[in-house]
């Protein structure tokens, strides 16, 4: 669950809203939605995808550092 919680931080430090970080991953917005809840495990492409845009680490992205 910690991981959800680091990528809605990760947005909302970068006041960007949902729309914004679906449209980056080229998803519909209720799916990116149903990541940030949790009620969807976050796929291993999105993982890079994010981390890339907000340029840290996977490790960080997913709470091992």
């Amino acid at each position: 669950m910690f991981v959800y919680r680091r990528v809605r931080d990760l947005r909302e430090d970068h006041d960007k809203t949902q729309k914004e970080i679906a449209a980056v991953l080229n998803m519909q917005l209720t799916v990116y939605q149903r990541y940030e809840r949790g009620e969807r495990e976050l796929p291993l492409w999105a993982a890079i995808k994010l981390a890339d845009y907000y340029q840290v680490t996977l490790d960080y992205l997913v709470g091992r550092e």
